[in-house]
């Protein structure tokens, strides 16, 4: 009997260590897993409009959709695709990198490192150097060429500096440096000065040329709201030739300037979503999302658009789309 009782005792002793072990290993687990929850997935919001307009739609599928957190995070394209590699959650997403602008990019962080991933679906766009449509029919402006005058210049020279005046583009754009070699090497500056701004200064000017009727040269792209704002024209270029571009960046040459030559028009773009693959491991979910992620030219042109003219809130735009767009979205997330 006495042998018995000392057997029940152990394995009284024996089941109630096993159940505080369990009981702890659950804590732990609960713990993890709250602690995944609430990750908070920074996305980067940049300082375009279609950048703008797909940082909020990833937001609300992230918090509306997936149930995690999320927190816009302003930032240049070389502070955010460092901050993906780095993958310590201070940046985690690149809501637009456009191809092939932002290549010496994902040449080294996706393609080297390894530390950053794009989404396999994308949606095009295009870059170009536009006019006023009135003013360009009246002084048959129809390209790039057409600019590089003495009389064109001096009629679209607003500040009165004896030069016209071309918005190349906003300070951190890759795009910004490549209009600056391509104006140089289209013979541009030998009567224009490139000026580089903020979009939104750069969108006042426009405006301003229209509403006075003068002439003013400048970068456009698309998707973009200012096809739904103003009438301007698209003015012609050669033909993109990759044997005519050789366009370096100033992280992969000091001397991008000197050692860069754009004499043809920009092939289209391709335009995805970056992310760091430390999310895959992180918050898996929200990687498997943006793997996924698919957006339409038109789409994003419509946001830019409720965002800029109408100041609207990205988020609210993005929400009243998901909406009309559930399926689409559930696809993303891998629910049909």
């Amino acid at each position: 009997m006495s042998t018995e009782v000392e057997l029940t005792n152990l394995w009284e002793v024996f089941m109630g260590k096993f159940k505080s072990l369990a009981l702890s290993a659950t804590v732990v687990m609960s713990t993890a897993v709250g602690a995944m929850a609430q990750e908070v997935v920074k996305v980067a919001e940049p300082n375009w409009a279609s950048g703008r307009a797909m940082a909020g739609l990833i937001k609300v599928v992230i918090e509306d959709k997936l149930g995690g957190k999320a927190e816009l995070v302003p930032g240049t394209n070389a502070v955010i695709f460092k901050a993906m590699d780095r993958g310590k959650g201070e940046i985690d997403v690149h809501p637009d990198v456009w191809l092939p602008n932002q290549s010496n990019f994902t040449d080294e962080y996706v393609d080297q490192n390894k530390s950053v991933a794009l989404s396999n679906g994308s949606y095009e766009g295009f870059s170009a150097f536009c006019a006023p449509k009135k003013f360009a029919e009246e002084n048959n402006i129809k390209s790039v060429f057409d600019l590089a005058t003495p009389e064109v210049a001096q009629l679209m020279d607003r500040d009165g500096d004896g030069m016209g005046d071309i918005w190349v583009g906003a300070p951190g754009w890759a795009s910004t440096k490549i209009n600056s070699v391509k104006v140089r090497d289209y013979g541009i500056t030998n009567f224009f000065k490139p000026i580089e701004a903020e979009e939104e200064v750069a969108t006042a000017s426009i405006s301003d040329a229209l509403n006075k009727g003068e002439g003013y040269a400048f970068y456009c792209y698309a998707p973009h709201y200012n096809w739904f704002v103003f009438d301007m024209v698209r003015l012609d270029e050669p033909a993109y030739d990759p044997a005519k571009y050789n366009m370096k960046q100033p992280a992969e040459d000091p001397k991008w300037f000197e050692n860069s030559k754009v004499e043809t028009g920009d092939k289209p773009k391709t335009i995805h979503v970056g992310y760091s693959k430390s999310l895959e491991t992180r918050t898996p979910s929200v990687a498997a999302f943006l793997a996924n992620i698919d957006m339409d030219t038109d789409s994003v042109n419509n946001f830019t658009h409720e965002i800029v003219v109408k100041k609207r809130s990205s988020e609210d735009v993005a929400r009243e789309w998901i909406a009309a767009n559930s399926d689409r979205v559930d696809a993303w997330l891998g629910l049909n």
